[in-house]
């Protein structure tokens, strides 16, 4: 049966995946980056140095498995996005391995971004795979992206994405990280915020401010810091920073409708895994569609179905 190696090695966690494609099933690996208490993320050099050791304990892992078969081909997030000048060094430990793994096994060898690993881990996540075949609007919201993003069919990267709207200042996932840590939580802060958030017995009514379509978020590292000067309880500060974003990320969902249609709506990152901002979203658009979890945060899954699907239409050609 046709199998497909991902590799990403994002600024956050070292994965490895193996899409089955005849059973639509994804084996995959993944560990965070270490980081020191108290610190919002780590430098380049660092992040390297930690793929550099984490990478052989994932695909050991993951080759352990008895059903992990031959490999018909490999893919590697090789870059942040597919722009130009979109670079980051971690991303070379992933394509390094993938480059010198598929020269040895003779194996067809495709790179992609991390950022359309991301969306096809969301689409598969959610069964709505065939979405590659039509335009739709996905978000990446995330650490380092707060994109709003039309995707479109396409020959080559399999997706053509043009960005319809993104952050200005801060990122969805940096907030979520500076008021974490503000509160006391480890770096990440995402799992921690949300359960604090859950304690909440207030919320403020919030309305996001776009500017074209763009949205800016350090306003609320800001408010947080001064509802704590004023004694609000860290619960409802936590609360405030995730309906900030999620009034954020809805405004620029109807931003992107009034501008492109009623498309298909996709929501990937690891923001879009916290389920109070999910909540706030599909009650606003019932029909989105969600990473699961596992498929939310940085992961090599979209990656193997990025092989598969370049495989497979270089096989139709």
């Amino acid at each position: 049966m046709p199998e497909f190696l991902g590799i990403d090695t994002s600024n956050y966690t070292t994965s490895a995946a193996v899409y089955i494609s005849d059973e639509n099933r994804i084996v995959q690996r993944k560990k965070l980056l270490p980081v020191k208490s108290g610190a919002l993320g780590l430098r380049q050099s660092d992040a390297v140095f930690h793929h550099t050791k984490q990478l052989p304990d994932m695909i050991e892992s993951l080759f352990s498995e008895e059903n992990i078969g031959p490999l018909t081909a490999a893919a590697a997030s090789a870059r942040p996005r597919n722009t130009e000048g979109s670079y980051m060094p971690c991303f070379l430990c992933g394509e390094g391995f993938v480059r010198s793994f598929s020269a040895i096994e003779k194996l067809p060898m495709y790179t992609t971004s991390h950022q359309v690993g991301h969306i096809l881990a969301a689409l598969y996540s959610a069964d709505r795979l065939e979405l590659v075949k039509e335009p739709f609007i996905a978000f990446h919201v995330s650490g380092g992206t707060t994109d709003c993003l039309l995707c479109e069919p396409d020959r080559e990267l399999i997706l053509k994405i043009s960005t319809i709207g993104t952050s200005l200042d801060l990122n969805g996932g940096q907030a979520v990280d500076r008021v974490g840590l503000m509160l006391g939580l480890d770096f990440p802060c995402g799992i921690e915020l949300e359960k604090l958030a859950e304690k909440a017995d207030s919320h403020k009514k919030i309305k996001a401010v776009l500017k074209d379509g763009n949205c800016c978020l350090s306003g609320v590292e800001n408010k947080c810091k001064a509802m704590l000067d004023n004694g609000e309880s860290p619960e409802n500060t936590a609360a405030y920073c995730l309906d900030y974003i999620s009034a954020a990320v809805i405004s620029m969902t109807e931003y992107a409708i009034e501008k492109h249609g009623r498309l298909p709506l996709v929501y990937a990152g690891g923001v879009m895994s916290d389920m109070l901002i999910r909540k706030q979203i599909i009650s606003r658009y019932r029909e989105a569609a969600f990473a699961q979890p596992q498929f939310s945060c940085d992961n090599a899954a979209g990656t193997a179905i990025f092989a598969y699907l370049k495989w497979s239409e270089e096989k139709c050609r």
